[in-house]
Formats: structure tokens, C-alpha cells, sequence
């Protein structure tokens, strides 16, 4: 049995610049942060002649074309691996919540399967394979930012030539600043888990094909990304908070469906009860909220009151990472 944990993460910052119809005209960069929780992949060969897959349905088929998941399907096909297998996932948060459980589904499964076949691959070979197919094989509209920072873990920028050349730099954020962080950023679950298909797919169509007020907001946080950075680095969690009010208002002028009531009524909860700056994490229209609150207690229990789920995390800072392996 070969088991893999990858973890899911946050946006910090950038997010939207790492999509094909934005980097490819003059790059893009954006910051993402890795948190201890996660998805597990478990490979295991069996003595039956089939593929026996296990996630939220189950499938026993004889051939790759007849396995219904797409990324199990393209990923097995892509490395060549042949029955018997057993493949079985579970996941530390619900897919389609923001946190980009696909990207780590991705990467996790494709890290097992290397395993399986004995191939050592580096992390950003990981993570392009999971980019590949995700954004080639299956044209789904997604950029590169879940995948690789599953891959590498920590908090880390990325940078994005227009040719899809990524490399990747941890931020240098000071021990303190990092403690700070993981004590008053906080997570909501808004109740709604979406896709994030036809919002990514909006920003995209529109980038392709030259929409000014597009373009115009995604330069603006790319630039944003900058600042955010900066502000970490310097030991200033506080000034992060406050940009990440600026990030999301930008964020939710990319498009109509970003928000919805209900969000925005959370959203205006948190800043009347002690946050600084929160924004939705993902694509948008539903998901987590995350805040940055000097007084975490005040706030979780304003959120408590309306009855909605609070996540703890720290950070996670090895990436994808092989647990058992018999």
C-alpha cells in the first residue's frame, strides 16, 4: 500500500494572474500558502484484473477509457499503469470549497502512482504533470497556483513566464510575524460548497479576448501581490490584513457571481466584530471566509452565534509527502 498526503491551501495573494489567458501575455505571480490539511491518496496492487477505484463513488472497470473520474483516467493513462490497481481518496475538507482540492488531489494521486512505479519526480515536475492535466488534457479552466503549491508546501511565491515557466520562491516571513498569522487568520465555512468552472471560465473567455476592465484588475492585484508580499516579509501581519480587504474587493469586481448576499452579509459580520481584512479564499461564490483578527476570540464567537464552522490550520511546509509505502 502506497499512501500519499498533500495539503490543501490558502490564497494569499495574485490569485487569478496564474491562468493561461492572463500569464500568457506578460506573465503573472502570485502567493499561496500550503495548511495542515489535507488529501489522501492510497495505490495498492490487487489480485483481481481491474481498476477498483474508491472516492465519492465507487468504480470497478476492466480499461482506463472506462473510468469515469477524469483525473484518475487521464493520470493513469498519461504514466501508462496497467491493472490490477486499487486507488482509494479521502479528504480533511469537502471538494469545492476554495481550497483547491482538486490541485491536491492531483498532485497527490500522480505522487502514489510515481511511487508505485518507482520514479523519483522533483516537486516542480509534480506539480507541472498535475498542470498538464488539469489545463491541457481536460481544458478545464484553472490556473497553476493549486498545484504547485501543493507540491512545494510552505508560503511561497510564484512566478509565471508567458511560455507557463513557473519558479517558485518561499517567502522569508519572520518567526514572530508567522506565529501571528497562524494564531489570527481564521477560517468560515459559508455553507455553500460550487464549482468554480463557470467563474474561472468567465475571467478566462473574457482575458482571451481582450476585455480592458479584465485585464486592468488583474494587473492591479498582481501589483497587489507585491505589496502583500512585502508586508509579510517586513513582519507586518497587520498590514497584510488590511490588503486582503483590498484583494477582495478587487476580486469581487471580476465578476457578478463572485459574491452573493449572504457572503457579503458574513463578510461585513467579521469586519464589525474586530477584522481587519478578510477575503472569500477561491474562485468565489461560496466556500471559506478567511479573516485576519487581533482578537480571534471576538470573532469566532460573532460566527459561532450565526451557527457557521470554524477551521483551524496551521501551516504546512514539506508539500506533498509519501506517509506509508509496504
Amino acid at each position: 500500500m502506497i499512501i500519499s498526503r498533500t495539503p490543501l491551501r490558502i490564497s494569499i495573494g495574485g490569485g487569478g494572474t496564474d491562468l493561461p489567458s492572463y500569464y500568457r501575455h506578460d506573465g503573472g505571480s502570485f502567493l499561496s500558502a500550503a495548511i495542515d490539511r489535507y488529501v489522501y491518496i492510497g495505490v495498492n496492487r490487487t489480485f483481481t484484473d481491474d481498476y477498483f477505484i474508491k472516492y465519492s463513488q465507487l468504480e470497478r472497470v476492466k480499461t482506463r477509457p472506462e473510468i469515469q473520474h477524469p483525473i484518475i483516467r487521464e493520470a493513469l493513462t498519461m504514466l501508462d499503469i496497467d491493472p490490477p490497481l486499487e486507488i482509494a481518496s479521502m479528504a480533511d475538507i469537502p471538494a469545492g470549497t476554495g481550497l483547491g482540492s482538486s490541485g491536491s488531489f492531483t498532485v497527490g494521486l500522480l505522487k502514489a502512482l510515481h511511487v508505485l512505479k518507482r520514479e523519483h519526480i522533483s516537486a516542480h515536475d509534480l506539480a507541472e504533470e498535475a498542470c498538464h492535466i488539469e489545463i491541457d488534457r481536460l481544458n478545464e479552466p484553472v490556473g497553476k497556483q493549486d498545484q504547485y503549491i501543493a507540491s512545494y508546501g510552505g508560503i511561497t511565491c510564484f512566478d509565471v513566464q508567458p511560455d507557463g515557466t513557473v519558479t517558485a520562491e518561499p517567502l522569508r516571513v519572520p518567526p514572530t510575524a508567522l506565529h501571528d498569522l497562524e494564531l489570527n487568520l481564521m477560517l468560515f465555512f459559508t455553507g455553500y460548497s460550487r464549482s468554480a468552472s463557470s467563474i474561472l471560465a468567465d475571467q478566462a473567455t473574457r482575458s482571451t479576448a481582450g476585455d480592458t476592465e479584465m485585464r486592468q484588475n488583474l494587473d492591479e492585484t498582481r501589483i497587489l501581490g507585491g505589496v502583500i508580499r512585502a508586508a509579510l516579509e517586513a513582519g507586518e501581519p497587520e498590514h497584510f490584513g488590511a490588503l486582503m480587504n483590498d484583494h477582495w474587493q478587487r476580486k469581487r469586481r471580476r465578476s457578478a457571481g463572485m459574491s452573493t448576499q449572504h457572503i457579503d452579509e458574513l463578510y461585513d459580520l467579521g469586519i464589525s466584530h474586530g477584522a481587519i481584512g478578510g477575503k472569500l479564499v477561491g474562485a468565489g461564490a461560496g466556500g471559506f471566509l478567511m479573516f485576519y483578527a487581533p482578537d480571534p476570540a471576538k470573532l469566532r464567537s460573532a460566527f459561532r452565534a450565526r451557527g457557521l464552522e470554524e477551521v483551524t490550520f496551521r501551516f504546512d511546509h514539506e508539500g506533498t509527502v509519501l506517509m506509508a509505502r509496504s
